[in-house]
């Protein structure tokens, strides 16, 4: 049963008669204490409810009432229900508890798809759960292309399995090379949407002025070079999945340009007035600070939670050694598949070695110096020796047998200094050297004052 508060009798009406032709058995109320009283007596699966049950906008009573029904039932879904102006009511209850928050006039394919998650979330909430493997997960999901078995690893596999299947949107965090994107697609490929378009956004690399085209198209003649009509990224995503990576180097002008596509899964052609609704399913990813961030108010908290309802955060992969040969061995197989060559091995102590790097690149990293030793070396078995001399310790001054003494962030920019004397500052020999963008190399050598081509 979903449960239904708001004063105005024309909104429950129609969001009743809209839930039950959904085949959702509902109860509405017009007030706090009759909500209340449902709450503890009848125990909804879901709550709908409005901010403000008086003349004022202040959003008091429905902050309350939130709390009072997450003391009640804590674990029982709210999706709240404001208009587009009190935005930042909706974010604070989103931070007392709600499941996620509608604006009026609200788009009824949403609604549904919203309550639809809620549900579906709250259920698995609530199944007991049973220890996975990695070859249980693989004989119900599509998890190809993800390499490793550690607890870590599998923890992360968990989650998007039982996410998947649903419409929330999902966050991944986690530092430059981990595999937000092999997570995000893999989100989609196990997801009903499946067979829809996968689209990918590198939000990074768009600046204000080509945002509106490249997301939501343009006609021809709708300003200067324009000389055709142009798909956006959400139209091409129509039914499908739309990965927007990067999101955290998004400026402020175009987040708010976002979150009313994301609120509403509506655009508006550029050079075209009239509105189009699409049914997307938002995947985000960044390697960047997003709490950090709306302390500075450089990311809009507005549009925060409505991108992360999932977060799913993935670990450097020093924290994943475990998975390194596997991963190592892996490339090794693709590297030799693609260049006809013979099967390459790893001595004991060549996976040793691999293990005790600190990768600030992560997995690309990892699989930029198997790949440069398989060809370099031409040897049939990968020995230390031969990963140590492409890696180039012998000019870090690092003892890397240890590392000992060495905070990560040393390590990193040592890492870095040592790319850029070994190509002479070539920066995109360096960024592919340490598995990185050219991007996430700029940020990083800003962040440790290391002078362009100058160590």
């Amino acid at each position: 049963m979903i449960l239904i508060v708001d004063d105005d009798a024309a909104v429950r009406s129609s969001l009743t008669f809209l839930l039950k032709h959904a085949g959702y058995e509902t109860v509405s109320v017009s007030e706090p204490g009759e909500a209340l009283t449902v709450v503890r007596r009848e125990a909804p699966e879901l709550v709908l409810m409005d901010m403000n049950f008086t003349l004022t906008t202040s959003g008091e009573e429905g902050l309350k009432l939130l709390k009072q029904m997450k003391i009640l039932r804590p674990g029982l879904p709210v999706i709240l229900i404001t208009a587009w102006g009190s935005i930042s009511l909706a974010v604070q209850g989103m931070q007392a508890g709600a499941f996620d928050f509608i604006t009026k006039p609200w788009n009824n394919l949403m609604l549904l798809n919203s309550i639809r998650t809620a549900l579906q979330l709250s259920k698995q909430v609530k199944e007991e759960k049973t220890p996975v493997s990695r070859i249980e997960v693989d004989k119900k999901f599509h998890f190809d292309k993800i390499i490793g078995k550690s607890d870590a690893l599998m923890r992360i596999l968990d989650t998007v399995s039982r996410v998947a299947d649903t419409n929330a949107s999902v966050l991944i965090t986690g530092e430059s090379g981990t595999g937000k994107e092999l997570i995000a697609e893999a989100i989609h490929l196990n997801s009903s949407r499946a067979k829809e378009p996968f689209v990918k956004v590198n939000l990074g690399g768009l600046s204000q002025s080509l945002f509106e085209s490249e997301m939501f198209g343009h006609k021809k003649g709708a300003f200067t070079d324009a000389y055709i009509d142009r798909t956006g990224r959400f139209e091409m995503a129509d039914k499908g999945t739309i990965f927007l990576d990067e999101i955290g180097d998004l400026e402020l002008s175009c987040q708010v340009k976002l979150l009313r596509v994301l609120q509403d899964q509506t655009f508006e052609v550029l050079g075209d007035s009239r509105p189009r609704k699409i049914d997307v399913r938002v995947v985000s990813a960044t390697n960047c600070d997003l709490q950090k961030m709306l302390s500075t108010k450089t990311f809009r908290e507005d549009l925060f939670y409505r991108i992360n309802l999932i977060t799913i955060h993935l670990p450097p992969l020093r924290e994943r050694t475990d998975d390194i040969p596997l991963l190592a061995r892996y490339f090794a197989e693709k590297q030799s598949e693609a260049n006809g060559l013979p099967s390459v091995d790893f001595t004991p102590a060549a996976y040793d070695y691999l293990r005790r790097l600190p990768y600030p690149g992560n997995i690309r990293e990892l699989r930029n110096l198997v790949e440069r030793t398989i060809l370099v070396s031409g040897k049939k078995t990968i020995d230390e020796a031969d990963l140590s001399e492409q890696a180039g310790s012998a000019s870090t001054g690092i003892d890397e047998t240890t590392f000992e003494g060495f905070t990560l962030n040393e390590l990193e920019r040592q890492s870095i200094l040592r790319a850029l004397d070994k190509w002479g500052g070539n920066l995109s020999r360096v960024a592919s050297t340490l598995g990185i963008s050219r991007a996430a190399l700029y940020r990083r050598m800003e962040k440790y004052g290391i002078q362009t081509g100058k160590p």
